[in-house]
């Protein structure tokens, strides 16, 4: 037997976390299938959903990054047609998780009134009766939009102001009993949710499935979490499906205790590590990638500095004076670097891909250009954009816009 691994250099870890990702997997020939969605999902363990749409809505870039232009209404069957591979609710905030999770975040659904957000625990406990009708008239009707609901229950009330988006009393009881399990998404209408009962969306053996403890529950999610991470902190375990620190502190012992995790040093990372005892050892990664900002490789931004040595803050709600570097910026990974940064917006009016600034970092490669080029022209393909404009911002606009029109003119 190989002696068990003590510490890994930091380019180890980093093709580890990248071989877990799935950015050592063949990218399928000819159009990308259920199957290779099943795959990626098996790597990643959940797509994150965010309501941003400048360029594409977030849960539908995770996959175009490892298995590159596939048809979206793929992942949109997946999700909300029969027999469904996905459902939505809350893993990695606002999620589509594979449907097999749903026993195991049954305890997040059974704890809805302790730890659901501010505005939703205060309807669930003000107005129990407006809960009461939004169920029946689910239940009676559904699907239904909040739109629709709030035409029955909130027309006479006043608008309210403030934060939580400035939700109604409706999408707040909504958003309540979506966190409560009781009710889960059917259908997307544009980006609108459609409630229904899960028993009338998810696969029958699903519901039927026995609900584990909270405790066995978080060990098989910690499993998943090492699975889809590779080499993590226990911060980093935790965070994935959101888990509680307190919880964690018990589990991860436990899975140390039985070879679940091993216990491992990486160089330059203050926190001790756990390694995946399954995980790969790629020699080398060769892959380029733009990378969501919800993308799990970059989504926990103090990992994304310790593993890549790259500093990465989303400011899309930064007032535009003072954002360095964009408003939907997105990491761009070569081989197994992340290499520059692009502020990207498909201009859906004029049918182009808009590079709105384009950065490189100190020690990107000589061929970053070119390579971003290429992948800039398959996304705006991707996205049935007709070319990729690039505004003269940033360090590595000039390089780029020179490849971009050299590769357009070929």
């Amino acid at each position: 037997m190989p002696r068990p691994r003590e510490s890994l250099s930091l380019a180890q870890a980093r093709r580890v976390a990248l071989g877990a990702q799935g950015f050592t997997d063949s990218v399928p020939r000819g159009t990308p299938d259920r199957r290779a969605l099943r795959r990626v999902v098996g790597r990643t363990g959940l797509f994150q959903i965010d309501s941003v749409n400048v360029l594409a809505r977030a849960h539908y870039l995770p996959l175009f990054s490892r298995v590159g232009p596939y048809a979206t209404s793929l992942l949109e069957k997946a999700a909300y047609r029969n027999p469904r591979m996905l459902f939505e609710y809350w893993g990695h905030e606002a999620s589509l998780l594979p449907v097999e999770l749903h026993p195991l975040l049954r305890w997040r659904m059974a704890n809805a009134r302790d730890h659901a957000w501010g505005g939703m625990r205060q309807i669930a406990n003000d107005r129990p009766d407006l809960l009461s009708g939004l169920l029946g008239d689910i239940t009676a009707e559904g699907p239904l939009t909040s739109a629709q609901l709030s035409e029955r229950h909130d027309r006479h009330l006043p608008r309210r102001t403030g934060p939580w988006w400035d939700w109604s009393d409706v999408k707040r009881g909504l958003e309540f009993l979506f966190w409560a399990g009781e009710i889960t998404t059917a259908e997307r209408r544009g980006f609108e949710r459609a409630y229904d009962l899960p028993a009338r969306v998810l696969p029958a053996e699903v519901m039927a499935a026995p609900t584990p403890d909270r405790a066995d529950a978080h060990r098989e999610l910690l499993r998943r979490s090492i699975r889809s991470l590779g080499v993590a902190t226990a911060r980093d375990l935790r965070d994935y499906y959101r888990l509680p620190a307190a919880d964690c502190k018990a589990r991860i012992p436990e899975l140390v205790e039985a070879g679940e995790l091993l216990p491992i040093a990486v160089a330059g990372w203050k926190n001790p590590a756990f390694l995946d005892p399954a995980a790969a050892f790629p020699r080398r990664i060769s892959r380029a990638a733009l990378l969501s900002p919800f993308d799990p490789v970059v989504w926990e931004r103090d990992r994304t500095e310790r593993l890549f040595g790259f500093r990465y803050r989303i400011e899309i709600y930064v007032p535009a004076p003072k954002r360095v570097y964009g408003y939907y910026v997105l990491p761009f990974l070569l081989d197994e670097a992340l290499v520059a940064r692009v502020d990207l917006k498909a201009d859906r009016q004029a049918g182009v891909l808009l590079v709105q600034s384009a950065w490189g970092e100190a020690d990107a490669p000589a061929g970053t250009a070119a390579r971003l080029a290429a992948e800039l022209h398959r996304l705006a393909e991707w996205l049935g954009l007709a070319g990729v404009i690039v505004r003269p911002a940033g360090d590595l606009a000039f390089d780029l816009d020179e490849e971009i029109t050299a590769t357009a003119s070929q």
